[in-house]
């Protein structure tokens, strides 16, 4: 059967492929169409667009891209029409593939909606669209089952596919780890400030200024490869923050804390059972929207799915160079605030669920497709 599969984001890239592979296990015929990135062409995709076309983020870049986005809209459109697909299985990446979800289905093709978007957050009115609009959602936290079933739609929770993409259990060599990047002996505090630009200029300066701070510690940032040694030069200047590219989890491993900005990360920390503090600032134009539209007690994802203030945020003008100071201070030394959120991350794993989650979510697909075919 042929697969066309759309993901906008590095996160989403990752995810899909998973899910392609579990997919080619149950249909040895499969053909894949995709918007994504490395790992979904490594899985056997043919890539129509690459997801760096696609990263734009917030109202105001939305807007100054506009007529971009409404290109690509357009071409996807047709592109699905001419490679006529047996199903379309969207990932996440709400602003564009819940239009093409409704496109889709006014062509007769089947709709799979994987990592359904967060409308218990955004608008929630939007649930009877999501669902008029695909055959089946697939959700990744727990809650949001009984969400839909409020609203009377029924949805698939197969697990989160993050333990999919994790391993764990994975040791380093912390000697050798430190010895590759020369950071002495110090104990280390992980700033992971994000991967785009224009948040890296919004949130690495409170980072930075918060480092000068903790003596007896050293701060190493998360770097993007592809942003370039220069493009942190610049922002670092003359502190002594170091820079580990494309090496996350390693560099977590062997961190005693972590700031990190909101988003998939403050999960993967979580699972990685490093204590964090979880910051965030949005352009002036998209937290004045987001004050409008947005109705969650939390933004960072460990708080949502364990529903309760498991780490501290930190976001918009609550995030400081002095309020992070004072976060991270609470959780370095061994104690009640270390100890009480060590506790929660057990909680969360178990919550989140056991690895498996791509593979049930392709195993349902499949069936679905093919129950289809023989009525």
């Amino acid at each position: 059967m042929k697969y066309y599969i759309i993901a906008g984001e590095p996160s989403g890239d990752l995810h899909a492929s998973k899910l392609m592979n579990g997919i080619k296990k149950r249909d040895a015929q499969a053909e894949f169409r995709c918007w994504g990135g490395e790992q979904m062409k490594e899985a056997g995709g043919t890539i129509v667009k690459h997801y760096r076309e696609l990263a734009f983020m917030g109202f105001l870049e939305v807007i100054q891209n506009l007529r971009t986005i409404l290109h690509n809209i357009r071409f996807c459109k047709d592109d699905i029409t001419a490679w006529n697909p047996d199903a379309v299985i969207l990932v996440d990446y709400p602003g564009f593939n819940m239009r093409i979800a409704e496109f889709a289905k006014g062509k007769g093709i089947k709709v799979f909606y994987y990592i359904s978007p967060q409308i218990w957050a955004w608008k929630k009115y939007r649930v009877h669209k999501l669902h008029r609009n695909t055959d089946l959602a697939f959700v990744v936290m727990p809650f949001e089952k009984k969400f839909h079933a409020g609203y009377g739609y029924n949805v698939e929770f197969t697990g989160h596919p993050l333990p999919d993409s994790m391993d764990l259990n994975a040791e380093i060599d912390e000697v050798a780890f430190r010895k590759m990047h020369d950071l002495g002996d110090k104990p280390i505090i992980a700033l992971i400030p994000g991967s785009r630009k224009q948040e890296l200029h919004r949130i690495l300066p409170y980072m930075l200024k918060t480092a000068e701070r903790f003596g007896d510690f050293q701060f190493v940032i998360a770097g993007v490869p592809s942003l370039g040694e220069q493009f942190y030069s610049k922002l670092i200047k003359n502190t002594p923050v170091k820079v580990v590219y494309g090496q996350t989890y390693d560099l977590l491993r062997v961190s005693r804390a972590a700031a990190v900005k909101s988003g998939t990360v403050t999960l993967e920390t979580a699972m990685l059972g490093v204590p964090e503090v979880v910051c965030y600032r949005f352009s002036l134009l998209t937290a004045l929207a987001a004050g409008l539209v947005v109705k969650v007690k939390f933004i960072s994802l460990v708080n949502l799915i364990l529903d309760r203030k498991a780490v501290a945020e930190l976001i918009q003008f609550r995030f400081t160079a002095d309020s992070l100071s004072r976060e991270l201070a609470l959780i370095l030394p061994d104690g009640e605030s270390r100890t009480r959120i060590m506790n929660d991350y057990n909680e969360l794993r178990s919550l989140v669920g056991p690895p498996g989650a791509s593979d049930r979510a392709a195993a349902i697909m499949v069936e679905n497709l093919q129950s289809q075919r023989l009525k």
